[in-house]
Formats: C-alpha cells, structure tokens, sequence
C-alpha cells in the first residue's frame, strides 16, 4: 500500500483483483464501502450487515473486544434491541478464527471467548494461517473487511453474485483447512 492509498481504496482494488480481475462487479452500484473515520465507521455496519440474514459464515483475522460484542449483539452502546448473532431463530454461525483471532482462541483468555461463543450458538473452528482481509457471507449479502493493526479499518459488502461467489468460495476454502475448537 503506497502511503496516497485510502484503506477503503487498497480494500475496493484487493476485492476487485479476486472477484473478476478488472473491478467489474464493483462498480455496478451493488457495493458500499465504509471506513475507519466515517460516520458510522465499519464497525458500526457490521450489526446491520450480520443482522440480515439467518446464516452466517466467516473468516475472521482479528478479534477485539468491541469487534466482538458488535458482532454478537451485546455492544454495550445500544438501545437493547440489538439484531447482532445469537442461536435463536435457528441461525447457522460459522465463523473461521485466523492468525491473531485464532491465537486468542487458544491463549490466556481463550476459555472465556470459546465459552461466549458457545453461548452465541457460534461454530467456532481455527485457521493456523494468517490474513488482514475478514470475510463474513449473511443470506445473500457478502461483507469483507481490511484489517491493519488498530483493528477493521475498512469493510466493503455488496450483494453482487461475484463478490458473493467469491466470499462463499473463501469461506468454504477456511473452513476446509480449519480444525473445530
């Protein structure tokens, strides 16, 4: 990344280079992209991106606190009728830990978070590889993240049938190399 290029830009360029090699299916409307500084920022989207749909499959590379309880639904900033992922209404979770998140699955407080997990009705498997890019596929809507290290600092989602394809494809190819904890 040259030091002109936005998160949200490098972000836009990886998923466009995988998808179709060109940025065709980024740039038919069917795509939005947030970014570390926006207003709301991509944490702030994941609760409506994981609220739409009844499976949930991802890959996820780092995992923080406040990261965690946006996606679970219990972000302590909310009104109470948060629609973030719980095991209720016969949800499918299925989420893929890599590099730095799968390193806390197995570390110090790596109990606690399988216990919250398992408490979520979340399938948690480990990934021994690494990757700045997290992946998330809900129903019909794909959502991909760029990780640096402060965290998600850009999340793209867009409910074209390449980006979709393509998500679903990385997710199956996680979970094929991942081993249940």
């Amino acid at each position: 990344m040259s030091d002109g290029d936005t998160p949200g830009s490098v972000l836009r360029e990886l998923v466009a280079e995988a998808v179709d090699g060109d940025g065709g299916a980024l740039l038919d409307g069917d795509s939005d992209l947030a970014e570390r500084g926006d207003d709301p920022g991509p944490a702030a989207r994941i609760p409506a991106l994981v609220g739409a749909g009844n499976s949930v499959v991802g890959v996820v590379p780092h995992a923080d606190t406040a990261l965690a309880r946006r996606l679970l639904g219990s972000d302590d900033g909310g009104d109470g009728d948060s629609k973030g992922v719980d095991a209720e209404g016969g949800r499918t979770i299925r989420l893929v830990f890599t590099g730095r998140a799968a390193n806390r699955l197995t570390g110090p407080s790596g109990a606690v978070i399988r216990s919250i997990l398992a408490d979520h009705g979340v399938e948690a498997y480990r990934h021994s590889g690494d990757s700045r890019i997290g992946v998330l596929l809900v129903g019909d809507r794909a959502g991909v993240g760029l990780f640096d290290e402060r965290g998600l600092a850009a999340l793209l989602w867009s409910d074209a049938p390449a980006v979709r394809e393509w998500a679903a494809d990385t997710c199956r190819r996680y979970l094929s190399a991942a081993e249940p904890v």
